[in-house]
């Protein structure tokens, strides 16, 4: 198998964590564990099916871990590997660049913010 070839190193950061949801699903589990239907409530636009796929490429990647309990009915819960947590520095950076571009942008970053775990005042 012939390895990939990167210009810089962001190109390989931004295969693994790239995209619209990726980088959303990460900061949510930096608060914990979630279920799918914790994703779901907490990100009322991404599909079943997206959610899905970018959760099975995230643990393809090593990045979170599925955790599947043995008990009926089925219990699935999502958190981050300890690889996972190595992106909490970026994931952070991110999250304060984001505030001040809102506030750059809108002046009350609330005003434009929903409400969840992630944006509490």
């Amino acid at each position: 198998m012939e390895s990939k070839k990167y210009n810089i190193a962001v190109e390989a950061t931004l295969d693994v964590i790239g995209g619209k949801w990726k980088t959303v699903i990460l900061c949510h589990l930096t608060k914990g564990k979630k279920r799918s239907c914790d994703f779901l409530n907490l990100m009322p636009h991404i599909t079943q099916k997206m959610l899905t796929q970018q959760l099975r490429e995230l643990e393809r990647d090593g990045i979170l871990r599925r955790i599947v309990y043995n008990q009926m009915p089925p219990k699935v819960e999502y958190e981050l590997t300890e690889y996972g947590w190595t992106l909490d520095g970026i994931l952070t950076a991110l999250c304060k660049w984001g505030d001040c571009h809102l506030t750059r942008t809108y002046g009350d970053k609330f005003e434009v913010l929903q409400e969840n775990v992630l944006t509490r005042r």
